[in-house]
């Protein structure tokens, strides 16, 4: 594969670029308090790699075009660090938030007010990027960075975990196919006061819905403040905080098959414990024990793209069609209440997913199987 080829054509089928478009690039590097496997670093490498092909595919277009390296934060839905703030908006804009005691509090994700927050930076919009390639490794869809980068117009592709086969398979999907299969369900979960999900190998898991309106990811990026995952594919919903309950059984964690499965129980919205024999299940405590919010059961998301198939990505584990997921921690970007340095998806196979409409239970999933 070409790299920089199949990278040009995110750009024109996704983005749909024009002349006038400054795209930024940004990735993240190996910090000195990971300890990533051979494996890991060699992907984290090849991410860095990718990286350079769209930013070169960017130049190739004739567009303005800059990529911005960082240190690792650690954790999917952290903000990213203060240099990556200062290329983005400016050193000014920057210097203004810590004058009034602000930007501490939206690294630490203590920020009510993202509509004050907008107008304060407002004034600094004109040196933004039109278009955001975010292939860190951690993701920054879940933090305040990326939702006054859309506020402000800016279209943002997040791709944590990214891999190059992707651009041949599951990106390829057109963003009119994606919305022929997630609009309809993305529907579905917004008439919805209450969801149950279950497998034949454990998973019972209930939560309300009512009220909450759920979003369509189908990868198109053509339009200002648009925002996306790519590979793209699902209808995804912020569930009523406090209403979660039950448990569900994972053979997955986001980049490798368990060793044996878990069990995460959940009460009144919340993680309450996580047991099985694999050494998961101290890495997914530590986070629910040591991160503020990370146990919220923040999202119920319904994988939509046919081409999807990798299980030991969850960029792409959470979009293959007939599963579900369901996400941990940070929802306040998608119509959820929590804020967490945290968000964390773990993806159910062969569910079945029923949803109360009114009084009238509908099956829309039986056994991994849509319905719809």
């Amino acid at each position: 594969m070409d790299l920089v080829d199949a990278t040009s054509r995110v750009f024109e089928n996704n983005f749909r670029v024009v002349q006038k478009d400054k795209v930024l690039v940004l990735v993240d590097e190996i910090a000195s308090f990971e300890s990533p496997s051979e494996g890991e670093v060699e992907k984290r490498e090849r991410l860095l790699t990718i990286a350079e092909a769209f930013y070169e595919a960017a130049k190739g277009k004739g567009l303005e075009a800059h990529l911005i390296r960082y240190t690792a934060t650690g954790s999917h839905g952290k903000e990213p660090p203060v240099q990556v703030w200062e290329a983005v908006w400016g050193k000014d804009a920057v210097g203004l938030l810590k004058s009034k005691g602000l930007f501490e509090a939206i690294l630490e994700k203590r920020i009510e007010d993202i509509e004050g927050l907008y107008r304060i930076l407002e004034p600094f919009t004109k040196r933004l990027p039109t278009c955001v390639v975010a292939l860190s490794n951690y993701s920054t869809s879940h933090t305040i960075f990326r939702k006054l980068l859309t506020k402000a117009g800016v279209r943002y592709a997040s791709m944590p975990l990214f891999e190059e086969q992707m651009l041949a398979g599951s990106v390829l999907v057109s963003p009119d196919k994606l919305r022929s299969i997630t609009l309809p369900l993305a529907q579905l979960l917004s008439e919805a006061v209450e969801c149950r999900i279950t497998t034949k190998d454990g998973t019972e898991l209930t939560m309300s819905l009512e009220g909450r309106e759920a979003l369509a990811d189908i990868g198109d990026l053509s339009f200002p403040g648009a925002f996306s995952n790519l590979p793209a594919g699902e209808a995804f919903i912020a569930p009523v905080e406090g209403t979660a309950s039950g448990q569900m059984v994972i053979h997955w964690a986001p980049t490798k098959r368990l060793e044996k499965p878990v069990v995460i129980h959940i009460e009144d919205g919340l993680a309450v414990d996580v047991r099985g024999d694999d050494p998961h299940v101290s890495e997914l405590l530590s986070a629910f024990e040591g991160i503020e919010n990370a146990r919220n059961v923040a999202e119920l998301g319904i994988g939509t793209n046919p081409k999807a198939s990798k299980p030991d990505n969850i960029l792409e584990a959470e979009k293959i069609l007939g599963t579900i997921h369901v996400a941990f921690g940070d929802n306040h970007t998608f119509g959820g209440r929590t804020k967490a340095s945290f968000h964390q998806d773990y993806v159910v196979f062969s569910p079945t997913v029923e949803l109360r409409i009114g009084e009238i239970w509908q099956t829309i999933m039986q056994d991994g199987n849509l319905l719809i």
